[in-house]
């Protein structure tokens, strides 16, 4: 069901490029490569099973915590106004 200018469907394909979007984020955001025995921020050594779990990683469970609390996400509103979702 559509509203106003849009034509049916125009919603379930926002949900799903927004989805899309999140995914292509988080595959980005994946180590690749080969990892590292220590960690390259701290020096300290990575566990080995943090090693198998995540390969390619780089950075111990602590430094990548206070990565991740940095990350700023940006994305796109694509649901429009209100106002034109009610016309």
């Amino acid at each position: 069901m559509a509203g106003g200018w849009t034509r049916d469907g125009a919603v379930l394909d926002q949900i799903e490029d927004t989805v899309t979007d999140g995914v292509l984020t988080a595959r980005a955001r994946m180590p690749a490569g080969e990892g590292t025995p220590d960690c390259v921020e701290c020096g300290e050594e990575i566990p080995m099973a943090r090693r198998r779990a995540l390969p390619g990683g780089r950075t111990c469970v602590h430094c990548q915590s206070g990565r991740d609390s940095r990350i700023v996400l940006a994305g796109i509103n694509r649901r429009g106004s209100k106002d034109s979702q009610l016309r």
